[in-house]
């Protein structure tokens, strides 16, 4: 039993007396920094969380990327020269091009393009690249960091954002 001013002691099984002691509750304040801290780590995992989730969808880029390169220099030693290819390309022989990042175009979070290299022809040098989130795969997804990765045939790197060449590639 509970008495709100008195303990009052209650006989146990065998008769002898155990003290009841007094219930305590939660203070207002003891829940406040409960909520704080679950905040504060709520926060923080879900940062992490965000970064490990553009991390994987660069590596899906990457991957994409080097995918259609080797298509490209199959393709080039067939028939001695690169491909255009992109969702719009007018080349005929685009259409053997996946021109998005993931299995499909809505589950991509990248679109690829190829075109000639800078100052240079197709013949010679193609450049593959990968931009994040436009209209035609995953609108939602931006990479601020690294922006679009691109490779050209002769094996140079790039990206377009505010990142480093490690973060990026």
């Amino acid at each position: 039993m509970y008495c709100y001013r008195h303990k009052i002691n209650k006989k146990s099984a065998i008769g002898t007396t155990l003290p009841v002691s007094r219930l305590k509750g939660v203070s207002l304040i003891e829940l406040m920094f409960a909520i704080a801290i679950v905040s504060i780590l709520s926060t923080v995992a879900y940062a992490s969380y965000r970064s490990s989730i553009t991390k994987a969808k660069r590596v899906e880029a990457k991957s994409a990327i080097f995918k259609a390169m080797q298509q490209e220099e199959r393709f080039f030693t067939q028939s001695n020269r690169y491909a255009n290819f992109g969702r719009e390309s007018s080349d005929p022989n685009a259409a053997a091009f996946k021109w998005y990042s993931g299995e499909t175009e809505s589950k991509s979070s990248y679109e690829l393009r190829a075109l000639p290299c800078k100052d240079d022809e197709v013949q010679h040098c193609i450049e593959i690249t990968a931009i994040p989130g436009t209209t035609n795969v995953d609108a939602r997804y931006h990479d601020e960091e690294c922006g679009s990765l691109s490779m050209t045939s002769t094996g140079l790197k790039s990206f377009s954002g505010t990142g480093s060449k490690e973060q990026c590639w």
